[in-house]
């Protein structure tokens, strides 16, 4: 039975009764946040989506994400009140409790959740990657994302509205819920709603303007609204904060606040006390999804000695990847002639999706890939500019992301283009995220491989590529796995062993045959995996091999290779001298630069003379 525009608003109040008693239950929370936006989300759930509410993993199912992560009591209430979920609402943010202060997909495979929201201006761009993977799947359903006013000053989101207009999602449905008033007073733009549809409007949205509390409209414009072909939709809603409530409508500091204990009879005495309607959720329309189509992977043949960057290879493998498996999914912030993703779109075109220069889009749109249609997403871009978009690779980790980045040009070995292009902070950055991988990969086979075994394993996977090119070290059937590393020259009399990872790895070699010559043996190591490292074999191996270590690494001291071979190495009596770049770095080219921060050949044998 779909619902009356007066149940709908009786559900509305159902709605905001249940957020009062959890809330104030809870003892924290955000109620005037989710009292605004009640009606929107009765319509949304209890009219306008279609979902099995008994199977949140039907491909067929509208989306919602809710972007302003703080209103998430209300969507508890609206998953309860659908019969998605069956949890006490009154145990809200409790340690044992599922209903968690933010949204967030616990564990759970069955998860209405799919990714986690509260650190703002993240959710349009995670629903514009949902929306293209129902585009690339040949998908009817909606996305339809739930905004705060205030999240519109965050420039993430004009990255996503650029691109949900470049894409012509007409299948995503934004919905801003404007009441004037942030965390410490008015919005930017108060409600002074023309400001925000001038914007969507200039990048191309279809823009609609209307009264968030009024049931009829609501219902009225998101029928129009999936009306609309080749381009995206916004729903800009003025409503009260704190509505429903009259000491708390429209007034300053009450965000992130509840209601007292003493103050909530009169609350709810002025919410209208509704019978539950007899609902029933319009179900999705079954329809026949693209079947994925595989074929033999073939890795790419190369010769050892040959010369040739770990980017390239990453092109290859992605190229490789992409005509053998139809989901896999490259994404490249307009870099893609450098990353070599671009091979990619040459093989496979439908396969590419061009970002331009949105990096934090680019994980956004990631993220929502991975999460529908089971797409396997690789996303490149310079390693350095990666770090404007840490909050969203942070949030990603948190959503259990299953998509891989690689960050190419790392270190000082991309020489000229000097300080602003080398990625010297990358590696500490993934290594804080739970859940993360991190690949460093020396040669071009190594590259291919680990590429490839990205694909298989889950989590936020991080490949670091060089532009320079390296010797290729390794036969084309060399076998690599996660959290090992290689053996590539070891004796009997070793005194220490020398390690190495991407460029440094060549330079380790270099010095290993330079003390050859003069009669003194070390092992060197292929530290090919950062994260997770196979510490126990690695000091087995070195105890056996002179206890002691000299490690180099294209990367800043702080939170590198370093940092994490010392804490494995720590109480062990094995000495290690750390070679890392220690100071901004200057312009110049390869050579000269992995001279002057010690990071060469010539780095390894100093520091091997003063462990001695």
């Amino acid at each position: 039975m779909i619902l009356s525009i007066r149940e709908l608003q009786d559900m509305a109040n159902i709605l905001r009764r249940d957020v009062a008693i959890d809330t104030t239950s809870a003892g924290s929370g955000h109620p005037t946040s989710c009292f605004s936006c009640s009606e929107i989300m009765s319509v949304l759930f209890f009219n306008e989506m279609s979902y099995d509410n008994k199977n949140p993993n039907n491909l067929n199912n509208d989306e919602f994400i809710l972007s302003k992560g703080h209103a998430a009591p209300i969507l508890y209430a609206c998953l309860k009140r659908a019969g998605c979920i069956h949890d006490d609402l009154t145990t809200l943010r409790k340690l044992n409790s599922n209903l968690e202060g933010h949204p967030m997909p616990r564990g759970n495979a069955n998860s209405w959740i799919k990714v986690a929201t509260g650190s703002l201006g993240q959710g349009l761009s995670v629903g514009c990657g949902m929306a293209l993977a129902n585009k690339l799947q040949k998908n009817n359903s909606r996305i339809y994302v739930l905004m705060g006013d205030s999240e519109i000053a965050e420039g993430s989101n004009y990255e996503a509205m650029q691109f949900a207009s470049k894409y012509e999602l007409d299948n995503l449905i934004a919905i801003v819920d404007v009441n004037g008033l942030g965390q410490r007073g008015e919005t930017m733009s108060g409600h002074k709603i023309l400001s925000h549809r001038l914007r969507f409007e200039s990048f191309g949205w279809d823009t609609y303007v209307i009264d968030g509390h009024d049931i009829k409209k609501i219902v009225k414009v998101l029928a129009k609204a999936r009306r609309v072909k080749d381009k995206p939709s916004v729903i800009l809603a003025r409503t009260i904060k704190g509505k429903g409530v009259s000491f708390l409508e429209d007034k300053g500091g009450w965000h992130g606040k509840v209601i007292p204990e003493e103050q909530l009879i009169k609350a709810l005495n002025e919410i209208p006390r509704s019978a539950m309607p007899l609902l029933s959720i319009k179900k999705p329309i079954d329809v026949e999804k693209e079947k994925e189509v595989q074929s033999k992977f073939d890795f790419t043949e190369y010769k050892i000695g040959v010369l040739i960057s770990t980017r390239e290879a990453y092109g290859n493998a992605l190229a490789n990847l992409a005509r053998s498996n139809s989901k896999v999914i490259a994404i490249d912030s307009e870099v893609s002639n450098s990353t070599y993703s671009e091979k990619v779109k040459e093989k496979t075109p439908d396969q590419f999706i061009e970002n331009y220069i949105m990096e934090q889009n680019m994980i956004g749109v990631a993220l929502g890939l991975s999460k529908i249609g089971n797409y396997n997403v690789y996303a490149s871009t310079f390693g350095a500019f990666l770090t404007r978009a840490h909050d969203q690779l942070r949030m990603a980790s948190l959503s259990n992301a299953d998509f891989t980045v690689c960050g190419s040009h790392a270190g000082v070995s991309i020489g000229e283009d000097g300080a602003s292009q080398m990625a010297l902070e990358d590696i500490s950055m993934f290594r804080n995220l739970p859940n993360s991988t991190i690949f460093y990969p020396s040669d071009a086979v190594s590259c291919e491989k680990l590429t490839a075994l990205c694909g298989k394993i889950n989590g936020l996977k991080y490949i670091r590529t060089t532009r320079n090119k390296t010797p290729v070290i390794y036969k084309d059937s060399e076998k690599f796995s996660i959290g090992d590393f290689k053996v590539l020259k070891e004796g009997k009399n070793d005194k220490a062993v020398f390690v190495g990872s991407g460029i440094t790895l060549d330079e380790a070699l270099k010095s290993y045959e330079n003390l050859k010559k003069k009669k003194v043996d070390v092992a060197v190591v292929d530290l090919y995996c950062v994260k997770p490292f196979d510490g126990k074999r690695f000091i087995e191996f070195v105890n056996k091999h002179g206890m002691k270590i000299v490690l180099a690494e294209d990367h800043y001291v702080e939170g590198g290779i370093g940092e994490m071979i010392n804490s494995v190495i720590s109480g062990t009596g094995i000495k290690m001298k750390h070679l890392a770049v220690r100071e901004i770095p200057h312009s110049g080219n390869a050579e000269e630069l992995l001279e002057k921060y010690g990071i060469d050949w010539k780095g390894y044998e100093k520091a091997y003379k003063e462990l001695k």
